[in-house]
């Protein structure tokens, strides 16, 4: 498929939408540009794709308590990004001319390349949102919402990176992830993990800085009462927040380390014995794949990180059980089929990084296929 020109529209709302894209164009033989903003646009071009940093979205306001606060407000603001997103794309399309405009929850790329007669596929984690109670905000959330529906249904292909039925242009394909390059033991070398470590990851936005703070704090207490100690804190504080303000009590003197933005969260992720983490939904499956025990705390109000969580038995208020729930985690044991115990052969046996990484290489072998056949009609 090289004579074929792919245009990717990635939701610079958090890093997710951005992994997983680079996880599928590793399965494409085609021409690819991705356009986006942020921090995925610095994950995307360290992968060494062609991007365009152009868009900027609006900022989550998350209280200390890790409550979402003013949604309708939030929703007001998407609007109007939505509205300069419009304008981005339809001068990018005009340029570039694809032959399939991919879209990975950017709307505003499928609503102009529907206009533009340009066949479309959209990779989404959801098929509406559900952020705002009460007038006006549902109003404008139920405009949207409708919206969204019609521009689905218009769709060439629409990619659900989960297991179930598909259905006429649904394609369910399963968890998409990448892959590690190298094996739990080498990654921990590498990032001098010699103690039981508990991984601190707060997405790739600010709005997971209230999760720094407690996490310290529960960390103390739990070294506190282990005999020994013996454990360290580790925080990927992603590109939105700055090192040094990574905790509003600084981690100084707390037995934790910053170590700020990373592009290879899934190897870091295999590589701990713990993970704390937003709800994001392709940070769990990236931690599923490698068997890591975690604990995973929504933004209370945030109805897709909600959602996520519940489906694995957690909750906005388990932010208040924090040492409990992370010290039973470092008495968890890793499951037995992870990945990280083998070598990095890639084989998917007994001496591969296979395993539970086969599965989200196949979700992402599978969107390739559909987007290849999607360019290619």
């Amino acid at each position: 498929m090289p004579d074929k020109r792919i245009s990717f529209f990635t939701s610079p709302i958090g890093l997710g939408h951005a992994t997983r894209d680079v996880a599928i164009v590793v399965h494409l033989g085609a021409d690819v540009s991705f356009t986006t903003g942020g921090g995925a646009a610095r994950l995307l071009a360290g992968a060494g794709e062609s991007v365009r940093d152009e868009y900027s979205p609006p900022r989550f306001e998350v209280d200390g308590s890790g409550k979402l606060r003013n949604p309708a407000r939030w929703l007001w603001r998407y609007y109007r990004y939505y509205k300069d997103c419009k304008r981005i794309a339809s001068r990018v399309i005009a340029r570039e001319n694809p032959d399939v405009v991919v879209s990975d929850e950017d709307f505003a790329s499928i609503a102009v390349a529907q206009e533009m007669g340009i066949r479309t596929i959209l990779i989404t984690d959801i098929l509406q949102t559900s952020f705002t109670a009460g007038w006006p905000g549902t109003a404008i959330e139920g405009r949207m919402n409708r919206a969204m529906r019609e521009m689905m249904r218009r769709c060439d292909a629409v990619i659900m990176p989960e297991a179930g039925r598909s259905t006429r242009n649904v394609f369910r394909v399963g968890p998409i992830t990448r892959s590690p390059s190298r094996t739990r033991e080498e990654i921990r070398r590498a990032c001098g993990f010699e103690k039981k470590t508990v991984l601190v990851s707060v997405g790739g936005t600010d709005a997971g800085a209230f999760l720094i703070d407690r996490v310290l704090d529960a960390m103390a207490a739990i070294d506190r009462g282990r005999a020994g100690g013996g454990t360290e804190t580790v925080i990927v504080s992603g590109p939105s927040i700055e090192v040094a303000a990574a905790g509003r009590k600084g981690v100084r003197g707390r037995n934790a380390r910053v170590m700020g933005y990373v592009d290879n969260l899934h190897e870091m992720i295999l590589a701990a014995d713990v993970l704390v983490s937003l709800a994001g939904r392709s940070t769990i499956d990236e931690a599923e794949a490698a068997g890591t025990p975690s604990v995973f705390i929504p933004i209370a109000g945030h109805f897709e990180q909600e959602a996520n969580a519940a489906r694995l038995g957690f909750s906005a208020s388990d932010i208040d059980r924090l040492a409990e729930m992370i010290g039973a985690k470092l008495d968890e044991p890793r499951r037995p089929d992870a990945d990280g115990a083998n070598a990095a052969t890639g084989d998917g046996g007994g001496s591969g990084i296979g395993g539970h990484h086969d599965s989200g290489r196949a979700g992402a072998k599978a969107a390739a296929r559909l987007i290849a056949s999607v360019a290619a009609r």
